[in-house]
């Protein structure tokens, strides 16, 4: 046996506790019954399952005079129905001007009608957990700042265990939740939660800077950093979840497909390295162990399969962090690896060489927005 590999294998297992090491969680509320000016503000397209949970999760979280709008872009579903039957504010959206993605245009036209000095945004897949909000604005109240959260990744079918790496790998490649902690500055804005002030909103110039881009929550943190406004990352356990891709596997592979390769090619460098070595870890660790099994010496698949246990382990002392994933899914972790290969493969394709990704029907041209270079 080479310990040379051994070694090297050892050394990039290691890395997975430097990028993904401390991860956010909000405190208990502390009951104070403060008084915010809030607005929420929640973009919403084909969301008749989805939207009624997070209303009716919203009724236990907040007391009028908070002002809630569902902006609707044109939809196919019950979501018009839906929303007017919920003592919201409702907004249909106009027609998607020439420049602009359907997302930044919804939540731009929100914040314009918005009246709070707080704003809120948050996709129509989210839920509330008791307190969660309470939880959320008092955290912000103590900080100056725009406060994001990546919501708890619930999860009921099998389908959607594959999600696994890109939830690892999203949340490390942040940059925020590394061995240095808050020293690193996050790469930039989780989407389904923000909440900002009106104020530094504006200042940065709001959704209408990134009026083109898919991944706007980085586009939109960078402009925040650039004006010198503080980002603070949570992870929602316990305060906010979501279950993103509940309809097929091709609605996942849409999903993660859409920018993860835009979102690729912003991540720090260092970040991006480490995370590269501890994925091929992952992926060597697997074939030593193949290797092992070939060779019928016991001590070699001895140590080789301790070391495949190395990862389970870690991986799923990653993952019951980030969401409901089952101890399978690491224990089968090359399925899902070889999946998010794939999956970030198919995305690299789509967005640098055809050049359009497609979400919930729609096909987005990423013509003259693709970073070249």
């Amino acid at each position: 046996m080479d310990y040379q590999d051994l070694i090297i294998q050892s050394v990039f297992w290691f890395l997975g506790f430097l990028f993904l090491f401390r991860i956010q969680y909000f405190k208990k509320s502390n009951g104070e019954n403060k008084s915010h000016s809030v607005s929420i503000i929640i973009p919403a397209r084909n969301e008749e399952k989805s939207l009624p949970i997070l209303l009716e999760s919203l009724r236990e979280n907040v007391d009028l005079p908070w002002e809630i709008i569902v902006v609707i872009s044109p939809s196919e579903d019950k979501t018009l129905e839906i929303a007017e039957r919920n003592s919201v504010k409702v907004i249909q959206s106009e027609p998607t001007p020439q420049g602009w993605v359907g997302k930044p245009w919804a939540c731009y036209q929100g914040a314009l009608a918005a009246k709070g000095d707080i704003l809120v945004f948050l996709d129509a897949d989210t839920r509330l957990e008791n307190d969660g909000l309470k939880r959320i604005l008092d955290t912000f109240t103590k900080k100056e700042g725009v406060i994001t959260v990546q919501p708890h990744h619930t999860m009921k079918n099998l389908y959607e265990q594959l999600s696994a790496f890109f939830n690892i790998i999203m949340m490390g490649a942040m940059g925020t939740f590394t061995i240095l902690g808050n020293r690193v500055k996050p790469l930039g804005l989780f989407g389904p939660c923000i909440v900002i002030k009106r104020k530094d909103y504006l200042k940065v110039g709001g959704h209408e800077v990134v009026k083109g881009e898919v991944v706007e929550d980085l586009a939109i943190g960078n402009r925040l950093k650039k004006s010198r406004v503080p980002i603070y990352c949570y992870e929602g356990k316990g305060t906010i979840s979501f279950r993103m891709y509940p309809d097929s596997l091709k609605e996942l592979i849409d999903g993660w497909s859409k920018g993860f390769a835009t979102g690729a090619i912003k991540t720090y460098i260092p970040i991006l390295l480490v995370i590269i070595a501890w994925v091929g870890g992952a992926i060597s660790a697997t074939i030593y162990v193949f290797e092992a099994v070939l060779s019928m010496n016991l001590f070699i698949i001895l140590i080789w399969s301790l070391a495949y246990i190395g990862y389970v382990i870690q991986i799923y002392w990653m993952l019951f962090r980030l969401g409901n994933f089952k101890f399978y899914t690491a224990l089968f972790y090359p399925i899902c690896l070889l999946f998010f290969l794939s999956i970030f493969m198919y995305s690299i394709f789509n967005v640098f060489v055809r050049k359009t990704v497609r979400w919930k029907g729609t096909t987005i041209s990423l013509k003259d927005k693709v970073p070249k270079g």
